[in-house]
Formats: C-alpha cells, structure tokens, sequence
C-alpha cells in the first residue's frame, strides 16, 4: 500500500487531493513538522530534504509534491490532460511554474511578512511582488478558460488547489478580491468530493498549532546561526 507522508500545508494537500480524486488506497503518516518530526531518521531516510510530502510507493521513493504528481499521473494514466504534443508542453510548463514560481515565492512571501525578524522592509516588498506577480499571471491564464491547462482537470490543477486554500492567510482577508478567476476556479474543485476528503485529513491528527520557539527552532533552524554571529 502507498504510505504518505503527510502535514496539513500546501504541498501535501495536492498530493493528497490526487490520492483522493483517484481512489487509490494509502496509508498516511503524519510528520509534525513544529515538532521536528522531519528530522527523524527515518524519515531522514525517505526524504533527506527534510520536508513534506513524501511518498512510498513500494520500490519507488518520492520526496517533492511535483515529483509525487507526476509519478502518481503516470502510475494511474489519469489526470495528464489531452495526449498531445502541445497539450503535454503546456502542462508539464504550468506545473514546474507553480512548483517553481508560486511555491518558493510565496512561501518567502509568507516567511518574510509573518516570521522574520525585523528590519525586513525590503523582502517583504521583493516577496509580496514576486508572490503577487506569479498569481497574477495564473489569473490572466484562468481568465478565458475553465482549467489551466486544456479543456480537463489536471494535476496542473490540483497543485494550484494546494496552494489556493490559505490565501486568505497569505494575501489577508481580502486576497481573494484581487484574483477573483482563481477563486472561481478554487471553488469549483473545493466542492468535489475528494477536495472534501482531502481537505479533511488534517482533523485525523493532532498537529501542533502554535508558533512557539520549540516550533521556530525546527521551521528556521538557520536563525541558530544568528545566535552564534
């Protein structure tokens, strides 16, 4: 059975979306990620990166949520869109743009406005426009069509839900009204019921909410370098 590595943030919420949407069965393995269960060993063991998601599929080992995708995608035949040159292209860039672009620019973003210490001026302003710019450019793609990438629900799709579900948290309460196609388009998937499951999975486990230096020690542990400077 699939073992999935699993933390209620963006990332694994697509894999478990696709999980869902397939209805393949797996196992979840819940990694407290403020409480430093990342650094484990044997977790160390299937993703030296120390993150979440991670995915074992009997022989084969994943550890980053694109990778995971894609693996699951082609294990399944489902969810790849039209089988055409063109389409595959515009798939395959549109998901390395989320993976690549929407992903490290809004988690800075967050990082920055949220956590860091002070004087941070500068990368809040650098991060809120990249962030902003990235999803601005998936709202211009989302503004003449129903899916971002051909005429099907894609995987393309399912990674922008991922990172769609905390954007009051990561524009503000009112982030949404700047991206309104978007919107649109993460309502539509929310409502499918295996967005509903996978939106749920997080209520199966107790995972540590609070911010404390325990949880700052684990999330940023470059800030020991700080203390040593």
């Amino acid at each position: 059975m699939i073992k999935f590595y699993y933390h209620p943030t963006p990332n694994p919420a697509k894999v478990a979306l696709f999980l869902e949407e397939a209805g393949l069965d797996y196992e979840i393995v819940p990694v407290d990620t403020r409480r430093g269960e990342q650094f484990a060993p044997e977790f160390l063991a299937i993703n030296p990166n120390a993150k979440t998601p991670a995915l074992v599929d009997g022989d084969a080992v994943l550890f980053d949520s694109t990778a995971i995708l894609l693996h699951l995608a082609y294990k399944t035949g489902q969810f790849l869109g039209a089988d055409t040159p063109a389409e595959r292209a515009q798939l395959l860039s549109w998901l390395m743009f989320i993976a690549t672009g929407i992903g490290p620019y809004t988690g800075q973003h967050v990082h920055f406005k949220y956590f860091a210490p002070d004087p941070k001026d500068y990368a809040v302003n650098r991060y809120s426009f990249e962030a902003e710019r990235h999803w601005q450019l998936l709202e211009d793609q989302l503004g003449t069509r129903d899916f971002i990438v051909g005429d099907s629900y894609t995987i393309v799709d399912m990674a922008f839900w991922g990172w769609g579900r905390p954007v009051p948290f990561i524009f503000g309460a009112e982030g949404w009204d700047k991206f309104p196609h978007l919107k649109r388009h993460f309502d539509a998937i929310s409502i499918r019921p295996a967005a509903e499951r996978a939106a749920a999975l997080a209520s199966q486990f107790q995972f540590k909410t609070e911010m404390d230096d325990e949880a700052r020690g684990f999330m940023f542990p470059q800030n020991k370098r700080l203390a040593t400077a």
